[in-house]
């Protein structure tokens, strides 16, 4: 049986894979996924030039199914585009392709985790990752401008692993990301924002380019 294509386990060495986790995958994983895209495409212009892939999936994966519609007013408000989506429920051959797979909450870190496929090492929550990747002096990562974005999102990912054990939450409750799902569009724009704010310094760490102003 033929691995499928990507890095994670199975060894492709041009491309560096994000999977981004939550429930339904409505709401919170394909917010972060469009806002993902868009924040790189604010910093490299094509973010698959630099060999960088977005996806997301959900553990009760509505398979097929559109973003919720205050989803898709969240990602507006930013900028992002939310078309063409489509829900997925998550499958081993995700997580055996993803390079980095960051989740909205510990259940599911712990979830994507009990998966096997050696996934402990380079799955975090958003805000964990988020957490750990502010404590990485970046001048101790590849420059993307001599060995690539994917070599530097590589060294990241093994940075954070290794950081894991020694900078802990302050709270428990501080790695989450809270389910929007049926709330008001305030509470989706709020958790809209609560995303955005984690994804800057990831996007920043992973390009080593700060977002223009």
């Amino acid at each position: 049986m033929t691995a499928p294509e990507g890095r994670g386990i199975a060894g492709r060495t041009d491309t560096f894979r994000i999977l981004h986790v939550s429930t339904g995958n409505v709401c919170r994983s394909p917010i972060t996924e469009r806002l993902t895209r868009h924040a790189l495409v604010d910093r490299l212009g094509d973010p698959l030039s630099g060999g960088l892939i977005v996806e997301s999936a959900g553990t009760w994966g509505h398979e097929g199914a559109p973003m919720e519609a205050n989803a898709e007013v969240v990602l507006a408000d930013f900028g992002a585009d939310h078309t063409g989506f489509v829900g997925r429920e998550l499958l081993d051959e995700h997580v055996i392709r993803a390079d980095l797979v960051l989740t909205a909450t510990r259940d599911h870190r712990a979830q994507v985790i009990s998966m096997g496929h050696s996934a402990g090492l380079r799955t975090f929550t958003l805000k964990e990752f988020t957490r750990l990747v502010r404590a990485i002096d970046p001048a101790t990562l590849p420059d993307p401008r001599d060995e690539g974005v994917v070599e530097r999102a590589r060294a990241l990912v093994r940075a954070a692993a290794a950081l894991r054990g020694w900078l802990l939450a302050p709270t428990a409750e501080a790695d989450e990301v809270y389910d929007p799902y049926g709330a008001p569009i305030t509470f989706f724009r709020s958790i809209g924002d609560e995303i955005n704010q984690a994804l800057d310094p990831v996007v920043t760490a992973l390009t080593g380019v700060r977002a223009p102003h």
